[in-house]
């Protein structure tokens, strides 16, 4: 029953955990609000449906899944980059949130007065290493993560909510690249986390019929249970996204009590968990369970020791773009037409086009933009 949901924890829950890395410096601004909408739109709903739409046509995992798919579109080896991407996406997030994790729980610490005598740096990897045995439990972190960040963030509404003045700036290719950036990585698009979701969810269903038997007796309900809409699935994940981003926004710069603090990231631990749980279940596509969760142990505590913060926000702009932009450009160029309307199964042929518009030429204009902005932003 939990794979049912884990779809929309992520969907709430990443916003909560990204967005004060990628939320502009005064959150009233009002053009960047409309931006990130923007791109919501044009961006990352786009992005999401391309995801399920693979999910369902290759009926495996993302890294699995690009393989069959790249087979049957007979399409370069190049595009089954998206998989490995992906999962290395959800292991760089995790250590971001992670190494948020451990300055903000020793900041905690410090308010009370028993700050520990461990650095910050030994106190992340430790956590990493409590989210790779976490990630063990499967799906089962997620809700309880949940809970956990949202007392933290109760008890940081109970102190104030912070003043917001609204107001227009001037728009930049360097907000349009933060909007984007908010917009794609919050929200898990191309990260592989919905197409995963879906994965899970069909071979459940697929598992409960092959046990009982049940629609071999009646099979026009088995005819209807297979009845196979992408709206009903992405438009319920985006809403969420949408809602919780907004809510997300106003509270960015609110501050949290000691007590709170260490909640809420407690929390985190626990979400992250989840992103290394899906990371090592990838990997053992190639390299089995035992082997995969130990380099994806070892890659997120060499990325939370060895590289700062800041640091890991560019590399999670770069590398999720690029994996955003392959996805893009594969769904939209390289798959045939009649398998991804197929897929789709748009009730109005109309949305089917806009789509495709969509992820052609209007995704990849605006991952590139979105870059060139970053450029332009790192090097002034």
């Amino acid at each position: 029953m939990m794979i049912r949901y884990a779809s929309y924890f992520i969907a709430a829950l990443l916003p909560l955990l990204l967005f004060r890395w990628f939320a502009p410096v005064s959150i009233g601004e009002i053009d960047f609000w409309l931006l990130w909408l923007l791109a919501m739109v044009l961006v990352s709903l786009p992005v999401i449906y391309a995801e399920i739409a693979l999910a369902y046509r290759s009926a495996e995992a993302p890294l699995a899944g690009m393989q069959k798919l790249t087979r049957e579109a007979d399409a370069s080896a190049l595009w089954r980059g998206f998989g490995w991407l992906a999962a290395l996406v959800a292991i760089i997030i995790a250590a971001l949130v992670i190494s948020g994790a451990s300055t903000g729980m020793l900041t905690a610490l410090t308010d009370l007065n028993s700050t520990p005598e461990v650095p910050s740096f030994a106190v992340a990897a430790g956590l990493m290493v409590i989210a790779a045995l976490l990630s063990l439990l499967g799906v089962t972190p997620l809700p309880i993560g949940l809970g956990l960040m949202l007392i933290g963030l109760i008890f940081g509404v109970a102190n104030g909510l912070p003043n917001i003045t609204f107001a227009m700036t001037n728009i930049s290719l360097g907000e349009w690249a933060r909007a984007v950036a908010l917009a794609l990585v919050s929200v898990g698009a191309g990260t592989g986390l919905y197409w995963f979701g879906q994965n899970r969810i069909t071979k459940q269903a697929v598992t409960a019929v092959g046990v009982d038997n049940h629609y071999a007796q009646n099979p026009s309900r088995a005819q209807a249970s297979s009845e196979y809409r992408a709206t009903k699935l992405v438009l319920p994940i985006w809403m969420l996204q949408l809602l919780v981003g907004m809510v997300a926004l106003f509270i960015s710069g609110m501050t949290l009590p000691p007590i709170g603090q260490l909640l809420y990231w407690a929390g985190v631990v626990f979400v992250a968990s989840y992103l290394l749980h899906y990371s090592t279940q990838q990997l053992a596509h190639k390299f089995g369970l035992l082997v995969s969760l130990v380099i994806t142990a070892v890659i997120a505590i060499v990325l939370v020791v060895v590289i700062p913060t800041i640091w890991l926000v560019g590399i999670l702009v770069i590398i999720s773009t690029i994996a955003v932009l392959l996805l893009s450009v594969f769904a939209g160029w390289q798959m045939k037409i009649s398998h991804l309307r197929k897929s789709l199964n748009f009730g109005n042929e109309a949305f089917y086009n806009l789509w495709r518009v969509a992820i052609r030429l209007i995704v990849p204009v605006a991952l590139l933009l979105a870059l060139i902005g970053w450029v332009m932003q790192w090097l002034s």
